[in-house]
């Protein structure tokens, strides 16, 4: 049965909603319900010990009038079509939203790698590649990393389309690592997006980010950026946490740096309460803190919340219970329908996984321009032109929330489908004119 968890049930809603307020081409309105293409392919492996197992590959294209497909590649043993559908619709409009030529795609393989040696994995890889070759490309469909794949990952995809294509191709994916044409930037790309959108609503709601307490649900790559980047604007980081649990200080966390050394040394966030280099739980008492689960973070006293870790956190069953009064969403679909209604109900001000999060695919985007340019952008240079990036489409989006007196949400959705609609109507007009000719 369709539920309200369902993801793809639930980008659909968003995009019915969000095209009732803007008249859109019901052709393209078709377009964007339903994927342009999903690719499945069978992926024989020779193993360790000479036996062959085949593994079910799969992309999704979701929708490419902006430009190349782009999106992740997953490897997971239980893979959710509607899931992975919607993901890849997300894709397209955060691309829309963010402003970068690229549309929606979503892959992987139904593999658990944790059970597969290096060797295995390699040849997985490799063998994946040689399946999608006909399908992905610079100019057709860029794949990254996603949930269990990594630079290494991209390392051997890139390797095996350059041997396919007979010459060395950098911009058929991105998230490579950078002696193989990967961007300065990349890993905090996705966290520090997020704090220049936060930043960015915050003045336009005329707030100043010094003092506001921030609970993180999620410390890994994306909250531990973010938590940095939001400590040293100012913003005071009270709250975080991973699966296994987290920390509470009421004063504000004093050092994130060394709270995210604890973490990788113990395992986990619980009992990483650190004065100076010291971390201990011994320290938990004198900082006036708690533990406190990842469920129960979301419920706490602060200005700004941020799901940052999985889908679904945040349902109409914890909805009423959220006392923050802005929500940053850095994880996918982390708001059901039914919560949204109820925090737009409160007033709570959502800035949206679409916006919020999109400084991934930005950089993601000048990785591959610079590979398809053969130029190279120092550090510096790639944050300023995320922060533009970033801040721009927060200023479009705040004003069409403005003009249509409508949520965040929605006004993503609508400046996607402004963007959607002018590519969309000049290529028809394109179009129409070799024809006349």
């Amino acid at each position: 049965m369709m539920t309200d968890n369902n993801p793809w049930t639930r980008a659909q809603k968003q995009l019915q909603t969000a095209a009732k307020n803007f008249p859109i081409d019901p052709m393209l309105l078709a377009r964007l319900q339903n994927p342009d293409r999903i690719v499945e392919v069978s992926v024989p492996l020779s193993m360790d010990d000479g036996s062959i197992n085949v593994y079910q590959g799969f992309r999704v294209q979701h929708n490419n009038i902006l430009g190349p497909y782009k999106g992740g590649l997953r490897y997971h043993p239980r893979v959710d079509m509607d899931e992975v559908k919607a993901l890849s619709f997300w894709m397209t409009i955060k691309n829309a939203v963010v402003g970068v030529p690229f549309g929606g795609g979503k892959g992987g393989v139904n593999v658990d790698p944790k059970k597969l040696s290096a060797g295995e994995l390699e040849r997985l890889t490799r063998e994946f590649t040689r399946k999608l070759f006909p399908v992905i490309g610079p100019e057709i469909d860029v794949p990254a990393p996603d949930v269990n794949t990594n630079g290494k990952i991209m390392a051997w995809i890139l390797d095996e389309y350059s041997k396919l294509a007979g010459h060395e191709t950098p911009a058929v994916v991105t998230g490579k690592p950078l002696e193989r044409g990967g961007s300065l930037g990349r890993p905090e790309a996705t966290g520090l997006g997020g704090s220049y959108a936060l930043l960015s609503i915050l003045k336009m709601m005329r707030k100043r980010p010094e003092g506001l307490t921030v609970a993180i649900q999620g410390f890994g790559n994306v909250g531990s950026y973010l938590a940095e980047y939001l400590h040293e604007a100012g913003l005071k980081v009270v709250a975080l946490s991973d699966s296994k649990g987290g920390i509470y200080v009421p004063a504000g966390i004093a050092s994130i740096h060394e709270v995210q050394r604890c973490k990788e040394k113990s395992g986990k966030i619980g009992g990483c309460y650190c004065i100076g280099s010291v971390c201990d739980l011994s320290n938990m008492k004198k900082l006036g803190g708690r533990e406190i689960s990842s469920e129960k973070i979301l419920e706490l006293p602060v200005d700004i919340l941020v799901p940052a870790a999985l889908e679904n956190a945040l349902t109409k069953e914890n909805a009423k219970k959220i006392k923050a009064s802005i929500i940053l969403e850095m994880a996918n679909g982390p708001t059901t329908a039914e919560a949204d209604a109820i925090f737009k109900s409160k007033g709570i001000i959502v800035i949206p996984d679409v916006l919020a999060n999109s400084g991934g695919v930005a950089v993601s985007y000048f990785e591959w321009y610079q590979n398809v340019h053969k130029k190279h952008w120092g550090k510096k240079d790639v944050f300023k032109k995320l922060k533009g990036k970033m801040e721009r489409a927060c200023e479009k989006v705040h004003d069409i929330s403005l003009r249509y007196k409508v949520p965040l949400r929605e006004a993503a959705y609508i400046s996607a489908l402004k963007s959607l609609s002018e590519k969309n109507a000049g290529a028809h007009k394109a179009s129409a004119r070799k024809k006349r000719r």
